[in-house]
């Protein structure tokens, strides 16, 4: 049977045929390679390392155990990365110079809290004059109401004393009574002004009569017609005396 244009196109060489073999052969070991050696492909655009950028598409890496071991290591480097950028950023921050119109507004907020400081440190001495002066008005108003019940037990203790001289309270329950009436009353600071014999003094002395004495160089409280009384340095009442006079 004739044959028609050439004749290599119909019949293979014996060499062609190997060639062909080895060559499928290297297709499935390649296949089966890539198969059991999965790619990884890093797509980050800097690289943790050295902080350049880089193209999104990185290298290739051949293994997985390996892919593991460097992605640690790149885990530690970012972290040291990350420690000196902070480093540097503090750095930075710390030799920035303040403009001149910040200063200028520093050193009004200074002015203003000083001038804040000494409105309250006035503000607190008012305060204290005010609690001083209240407690000194509590205190008067406090001796000014014993004062007032004193000078109203006064006429009892002027019975007492004339109940006393006439001897109705020598003995018995009245003088027991009377004796707890007057203690009682020495307690708020009441004291009896009765002395004679002492100078005369027109602080706590009502000269009602003035004789002539003997013996004598000033003017002396020779006798008390009625008892007079004060309550700490306050006089409530004075005492009404007859005067004996230098002759």
């Amino acid at each position: 049977m004739p044959h028609h244009g050439n004749e290599e196109e119909h019949t293979a060489s014996p060499g062609n045929e190997r060639q062909a073999s080895q060559e499928s052969q290297e297709r499935q070991q390649e296949q089966q390679g890539n198969s059991q050696e999965p790619v990884i492909r890093d797509n980050r655009k800097v690289d943790p390392v050295t902080g350049a950028a880089r193209h999104p598409q990185g290298e290739q890496q051949a293994g997985t155990a390996a892919g593991a071991g460097a992605a640690s290591s790149e885990a530690a480097s970012a972290a040291d990365s990350d420690g000196d950028a902070l480093a540097q950023a503090e750095e930075i921050l710390n030799g920035i110079e303040v403009p001149a119109e910040e200063s200028v507004a520093q050193g009004a907020g200074t002015a203003e809290a000083a001038e804040l400081k000494n409105d309250l440190l006035r503000l607190q001495a008012e305060y204290v004059n005010y609690r001083k002066r209240v407690e000194r008005d509590r205190a008067v108003a406090g001796e000014m109401a014993v004062i007032g019940v004193l000078n109203s037990l006064l006429p009892v203790l002027d019975d007492v004393d004339a109940a006393r001289q006439h001897g109705d309270l020598a003995d018995g329950p009245f003088a027991a009574i009377a004796a707890k009436l007057e203690n009682a009353l020495k307690t708020y600071g009441l004291v009896r002004i009765d002395e004679t014999g002492v100078e005369f003094d027109p602080t706590i002395h009502e000269a009602l009569i003035q004789q002539p004495g003997e013996d004598i160089d000033v003017d002396t409280v020779s006798q008390v017609l009625r008892s007079g009384y004060k309550s700490g340095d306050r006089v409530l009442r004075a005492a009404q005396v007859i005067v004996a006079v230098p002759a």
